[in-house]
Order: structure tokens, then sequence, then C-alpha cells
């Protein structure tokens, strides 16, 4: 195991020693110590690696990442896990405004609450919130999954695409094209798979499904007060 103190070492230092697995993984368990709030922590990784950040952190944590495991024991800032493609991102806290927005897979756990804009523009990525979820999550949502324990904030799922969302709680309104949907079966499957990944103590039964009503792909002059 490496351990690296952000007190002494150099935020572009660290992440270039990160970063540098990706020729080399002979070092699979990293421990970040006194993060501090630092930005950018662990961001382009591209290797298997375990990475444990003992501490809050700011923007972008973990962004970008592919393969990796990225553990936060505290909060973090915007942004976290923008633009992930693979991997794992938990953060043990909360999470600021637009968690996972833009990315394209892996998994996302958030075990405290998320801010406004929760995956905005998700196109792939598995979103697991135990907490609650700010207004316009969702937003302008490709695909993948959005599951949330608690309630959601205002306009959820506004302008969404295929993406799957899923609440346990209430949900204040709906933003546009946004409408609930029948839970099925494979739905349901989804749903247990995720929420056992997550660690989230919760039941597939006891959450409802919502989508796309499809009706804003093209333009009809009846809907032109929604766009």
């Amino acid at each position: 195991m490496q351990t690296i103190d952000m007190a002494t070492t150099p935020l572009r230092e660290l992440n270039a020693a990160l970063q540098a697995q990706a020729q080399q993984t002979n070092q699979t368990q990293w421990v970040i110590e006194n993060p501090r709030g630092a930005h950018a922590v662990a961001v382009g990784l591209d290797a298997p690696i375990e990475v444990t950040v003992k501490g809050s952190t700011g923007y972008y944590l973990g962004g970008m990442n592919k393969q990796a495991s990225v553990h936060v024991t505290g909060s973090t800032g915007p942004g976290v896990a923008e633009n992930m493609m693979s991997g794992t991102v938990v953060i043990e806290g909360d999470a600021s405004q637009y968690a996972g927005a833009t990315g394209h897979g892996g998994l996302l756990v958030i075990k405290g609450n998320a801010s406004s804009r929760c995956g905005i523009s998700m196109k792939g990525i598995d979103i697991v919130v135990h907490g609650n979820v700010g207004h316009m999550s969702a937003f302008m949502a490709q695909s993948g999954n959005l599951v949330v324990c608690g309630d959601a904030g205002d306009a959820l799922g506004d302008s969404l695409y295929e993406a799957r969302l899923f609440v346990r709680g209430s949900v204040k309104s709906l933003g546009a094209d946004c409408i609930e949907k029948e839970m099925r079966p494979e739905h349901l499957e989804i749903l247990r798979d995720l929420l056992a990944r997550a660690g989230a103590d919760a039941k597939p039964e006891e959450f409802k499904r919502y989508g796309s009503a499809r009706k804003l792909y093209n333009f009809h002059v009846d809907h032109a007060g929604a766009y």
C-alpha cells in the first residue's frame, strides 16, 4: 500500500503518480491523506487500482475515471466523477452539484445527499444516491440509471432522453417530458443489482420509475409551450 500525504505532496505530483499506473500497476492500493478540500484529486485514472481519500475534497474528484475504484471518506464538491467512463467512485458523505455529469459508464455511489443537477447529461453511468437529490437532477440524461433512495427536488428528468430514474421517496416536481412509468420485472432486476452493488438498504419494490414521454424528440406545434 502506498500512502501519499497532500500536506507535503503537491496535487500535480499526486495525480502524476496515480496516472502513471496506466503503464504499470504493481502498486494497486493507494491512500491519500490530508486532501484538505483540494480540487481535481485522482482525476484521469486508467488502471485497476484502489484509491482511498481520507477526508473531503473540492471540485472534480475522480473525473474521467477508467477502471479505478476511488473511495472518499468525507464529502466532495461539484462535479464528482464528471465524465467517468468505468470503475467505481464512492462518497461516504455528501456531494455538491452536478455529480456524475456526462458520465459514460461505471458506478457512482453517494451515501449522503447530492445537490442540484445530479446526473446532468449522463450517458451510461449508474448513480446511486442513498439520500436526496436537488433540483434539475438528470437534466437531459441520455442513458444509464439514476437511483435515489430519498427524495428528489424540482424538475426531475427535465428534457431527458432514455435514462431510467428510480426514486423511493417523493418527487417535488417532474421536468418537461418526464413522466412516471410502469415498473416492470426487468426494471426491478436492474434496481436490485444496483442497490446491492451500492450497499443501499432498500427494496426495489419501494421505488417508482420515471422516464421520457418522448414528446420532445421532434418539434410539434401543439407542444410549443414545453420547449
